[in-house]
């Protein structure tokens, strides 16, 4: 074999490595980009799970074995978790549910816990974590976006009104059993919800306890759109995930420039609703309706 013909074989074999690397570079880089990066960067909290991806931060409101009902320490939590969001990089938030509930609201056995203050105390704790959720809903700078996967009761309802965008299962219902348990609206429902779906129809929910499906919901205007249990979580995200895509700033500048002009109007109508609340907290009909659950509760 000549000189000129080691030196060519020499250059093919090197060649063809070269192709081989190139090619396991490509491989792996691929793979890699393919893998979800998903950051779960909120593991100090207990009742909520907050995990990044696609520029969403999601909060997943995590009791599926209480319904993903909110205690004292998940309203702290997402109200946490929601300054952080909306400091962090995302484009948009999300808050959903874990499991067959979106959420079935306020965890009465928040009135069974022992307060050194007594009952006053209850009261104030209560209605303090339930109004910082609520105003940090009305000030939270992104988009702020609801899937709600299963039945949403009571301040998993009324706070919907707040939202950006409310995304439901077709398997979701709303209810606000407030009169039922000697309670009164909150989360701004008692002005948003006849702003969204009309005097009438506002009074039958939150007066009467109309539950609604999720069709009606979206026929009021509380739900944005419907879409069947099957295919909820797949078509959901892959929507999601082209609004994440769009210009972080102007998004979020054109967000707050609708909110500002209702935000003092809405932290108005939320102190007047916590007001009414903690003054009728102590009340006999709510006393005796909060028993008449727990006896009925203990029956089953």
């Amino acid at each position: 074999m000549t000189e000129l013909q080691r030196s060519l074989r020499n250059s093919i074999n090197c060649f063809s490595k070269g192709k081989q690397n190139v090619s396991l570079i490509t491989r792996m880089v691929s793979s890699e980009a393919a893998k979800p990066s998903w950051k779960n960067s909120n593991s100090k909290y207990e009742t909520i799970k907050v995990v990044y991806l696609d520029n969403i931060t999601k909060i997943v409101l995590n009791r599926p074995q209480k319904k993903n009902a909110f205690s004292f320490q998940m309203y702290r939590e997402v109200t946490s978790a929601l300054d952080e969001a909306g400091q962090d990089d995302s484009v948009l938030t999300v808050l959903t549910g874990q499991g067959d509930y979106f959420s079935s609201g306020n965890d009465l056995n928040n009135a069974l816990q022992p307060f050194t203050g007594g009952a006053e105390e209850m009261v104030k704790e209560g209605t303090g974590v339930v109004r910082d959720l609520v105003h940090k809903v009305i000030d939270f700078p992104k988009p702020l976006v609801a899937v709600v996967n299963g039945p949403a009761i009571g301040i998993a309802t009324t706070i919907l009104g707040l939202f950006d965008l409310v995304y439901a299962s077709d398997k979701a219902t709303f209810n606000t059993p407030f009169s039922k348990l000697g309670q009164h609206p909150e989360g701004c429902s008692s002005y948003t919800f006849p702003k969204i779906m009309g005097y009438s129809k506002a009074v039958e929910v939150l007066l009467f306890n109309k539950t609604l499906t999720a069709r009606e919901a979206f026929n009021v205007g509380l739900v944005t759109e419907v879409f069947p249990d099957s295919t909820f979580q797949q078509e959901i995200w892959s929507r999601l995930r082209d609004y994440a895509t769009l210009p972080k700033n102007c998004l979020a500048l054109s967000k707050q420039l609708i909110r500002n002009l209702e935000k003092e109007k809405l932290h108005a109508v939320c102190q007047k609703e916590f007001e009414l609340l903690a003054n009728m907290a102590n009340s006999e009909d709510a006393i005796n309706a909060i028993q008449r659950f727990f006896q009925r509760k203990a029956k089953l």
